[in-house]
């Protein structure tokens, strides 16, 4: 899997800046398909900093009414990846 194609943008909250700030902690979201393994090596090459820890989550897609009909957002993966002390991502600061 490319590298682009596994992790699909940054996400920007009050909790994951907090994380960023306090623990050195970034939140993205990823495809369904990628693994630990690909998600660290991914954001390695693309931001040339070291991965100390990947933790993954599922998300489901929240219900959402329609009208009369119920439908459903679409259901995504996140990783929350630990940099290395020292280590920052250029982009992801001062925004």
């Amino acid at each position: 899997m490319e590298l682009h194609q596994v992790i699909k943008k940054i996400i920007l909250t009050e909790k994951s800046n907090l994380e960023r700030e306090t623990a050195n902690k970034y939140h993205f979201e990823v495809d369904r398909q990628a693994n630990k393994v690909e998600i660290s090596e991914a954001v390695e090459k693309l931001f040339k900093v070291k991965v100390e820890e990947v933790r993954v989550l599922n998300m489901l897609g929240k219900q959402k009414r329609m009208g009369r009909t119920m439908g459903r957002k679409r259901s995504w993966k996140k990783a929350i990846v630990t940099l290395a002390e020292g280590s920052r991502i250029e982009v992801a600061e001062g925004v």
